[in-house]
């Protein structure tokens, strides 16, 4: 039988080798919360979100993140976050912040902390540096190293530019995401309005910078976000924004709202009717690849042809389906001889 699919194991900055560690784990709903508010990281345990990132860059003025750096270690440490993957966005290497961020966050909280995202990416040696210096903390601190990912977050021209070259420099790598307001400024585009498209364009203004990210992404087994949507009580805005990444094949995109949540896993996640057929197509294309089925390369479910680019199409589907949670509602019948 063919086998499904299996996380590929990553290798750390330094080549030894690491655990196997889940590179694609769901992110339908990244919720951006500021580190600075413990009420705001409180709520945030018991949301339904896939993803929670605790804000050390935008959401935190300037003054007070010294004082969030240990708040978000000290709810890494005593916060039920089950079910969701932890990161940490710090500031971006051009600010003062960003190292004390990264040794702060990491040293007090690096085995409760899943990523560390970094804003504002501009070249691949952006991310080697924030690979070395993790690496130079797990291996002080005694932590497995390698097991911390990366998040690179694309927000200007020159990153955009850059971005092949960014997501292949380092194995912790697991996303790339895309920032829309800063990106809006770096390009002098038009509008005000952050998700929205700019008044008098007759196409889809984004659709050049989320496909590039998105083949970037793809091309190194990287997952591709989308960013925020920032009109957080019009969630028909928000949903019609979300289905635009979501047919291109976008894994999921940032919530800043509770009320956003929901629409995203949604939006995000494949129908129970897709989910049931590419489980169909999965078993089936099994059954006939193999020896008691006749090890035929192609075959038919029900009036559809299936291959093993059916096969490929399937496991991408049935993979969204099962970390979404859904449940079979069908199964596969061994065809009569």
């Amino acid at each position: 039988m063919t086998a499904r699919t299996s996380p590929t194991t990553a290798l750390p900055a330094n080549g030894s080798a690491a655990s196997p560690v889940d590179r694609l784990r769901p992110r339908r709903s990244c919720l951006a919360v500021p580190g600075s508010n413990p009420r705001f990281l409180e709520k945030a345990q018991g949301l339904p979100a896939d993803q929670v990132f605790l804000d050390l860059e935008d959401a935190c003025a300037p003054l007070a993140k010294p004082e969030a750096r240990h708040t978000i270690v000290k709810f890494l440490n005593e916060g039920d976050w089950s079910g969701k993957t932890r990161v940490v966005r710090v500031n971006d290497w051009t600010t003062e912040w960003t190292y004390r961020d990264v040794v702060t966050v990491v040293e007090g909280a690096g085995q409760n902390l899943d990523c560390v995202m970094l804003p504002k990416v501009q070249d691949a040696q952006q991310i080697v540096a924030l690979d070395l210096l993790l690496t130079q903390i797990e291996k002080a601190m005694g932590f497995e190293v390698g097991r911390i990912g990366i998040e690179a977050q694309i927000e200007n021209a020159r990153g955009l530019t850059h971005v092949d070259a960014i997501a292949q420099a380092s194995p912790r790598l697991e996303t790339i995401v895309f920032g829309p307001a800063d990106f809006m400024a770096s390009i002098n585009m038009k509008t005000l309005v952050v998700g929205e498209q700019p008044p008098g364009y007759p196409a889809d203004a984004y659709h050049y910078i989320l496909m590039k990210i998105l083949m970037a992404a793809r091309a190194h087994d990287l997952q591709a976000i989308d960013g925020p949507y920032l009109q957080i009580r019009n969630v028909d805005g928000y949903r019609e924004v979300a289905r635009r990444a979501a047919a291109l094949g976008f894994d999921g995109k940032w919530v800043l709202h509770p009320g956003q949540i929901e629409a995203s896993n949604e939006i995000f996640s494949p129908s129970q009717e897709d989910y049931d057929h590419a489980e169909l197509i999965l078993d089936a294309y099994d059954w006939y690849t193999s020896e008691a089925g006749g090890k035929k390369g192609s075959a038919m479910l029900g009036d559809e042809m299936i291959d093993e680019a059916s096969r490929k199409m399937a496991l991408v589907i049935s993979g969204k389906g099962r970390a979404a949670g859904l449940k079979r509602t069908t199964s596969f019948e061994i065809p009569e001889a």
